[in-house]
């Protein structure tokens, strides 16, 4: 088998194995008995045979090798067997820090933020091909985590390739969710990220593995660098005890 790594060896120690990721035997079975204060949360999950309407109706019509975008954690932990791995970009297109998280990067008292694609100007990110003999094993792995609950829409976007455009598998946010939230100030986005914790770690992290993986393949991400910047100084003037400054406007308080 070709290396999966040919074309970027610089991420191959910066993408967790799939043979040994958390998600690649994700279950919402072995979650709640890890987490089962987590129990909260079953009611507004999908049940398997929902979820596997949506994937078989988001395939529909695919043959041959399939091109995943990732645009977030995908990019680090996929925990999928890809044979190849792209720089690409979705134009028409955006990164937005717009999804409320109580649970993997938040808690109740404390919610996280992550991203989804919505409509814009164009977002850099990762793509990922799958084999057409392996598509359904990965596809119900990779739906199984992105299509736990209610919150995104899988979809086929166009994505850049170097000189080439593919069709690529991502997953666009649902604006109907109230997990979705595109109203958010920068400065609660801020907030949000530098305060989140939950069961997989820190949003904070979460942007900063983001930020990281560009920094890595050269990629000025204007936005993020700029939140991350933001988040870093919150944290700092609430750890000092002082008043957070956010974008240069004095915000009272620390983290709630």
């Amino acid at each position: 088998m070709a290396d999966p790594f040919a074309h970027h060896p610089e991420l191959r120690d910066q993408i967790a194995d799939p043979e040994t990721s958390f998600f690649r035997g994700f279950t919402v079975e072995r979650l709640l008995a890890d987490q089962p204060d987590l129990i909260r949360w079953l009611p507004d999950l999908h049940t398997d045979a929902v979820r596997e309407a949506i994937r078989a109706d988001a395939l529909a019509g695919h043959e041959g090798d399939l091109w995943i975008f990732a645009y977030g954690s995908l990019m680090w932990d996929p925990a999928l067997r890809f044979v190849d791995l792209r720089r690409a970009r979705a134009e028409g297109h955006a990164r937005k820090f717009i999804l409320v998280d109580d649970a993997a990067r938040g808690s109740e008292d404390a919610p996280g933020l992550m991203a989804g694609l919505d409509a814009g100007d164009g977002c850099d990110g990762l793509a990922m091909r799958i084999t057409a003999d392996a598509v359904d094993e990965e596809t119900e792995i990779l739906f199984r985590r992105e299509v736990l609950a209610p919150g995104y829409v899988p979809a086929f976007v166009p994505v850049r390739i170097g000189d080439d455009t593919v069709q690529a598998l991502t997953f666009l946010v649902d604006h109907s969710c109230d997990v979705i939230q595109p109203d958010l100030t920068h400065e609660q986005q801020v907030r949000y990220i530098a305060t989140g914790e939950g069961f997989l770690g820190t949003s904070r992290d979460y942007l900063a593995n983001i930020v990281s993986h560009f920094d890595t393949l050269g990629i000025h991400d204007a936005h993020c660098a700029r939140l991350l910047r933001d988040v870093d100084a919150f944290r700092a003037a609430a750890d000092a005890g002082h008043g957070v400054v956010v974008s240069g406007q004095p915000q009272s308080g620390g983290p709630t």
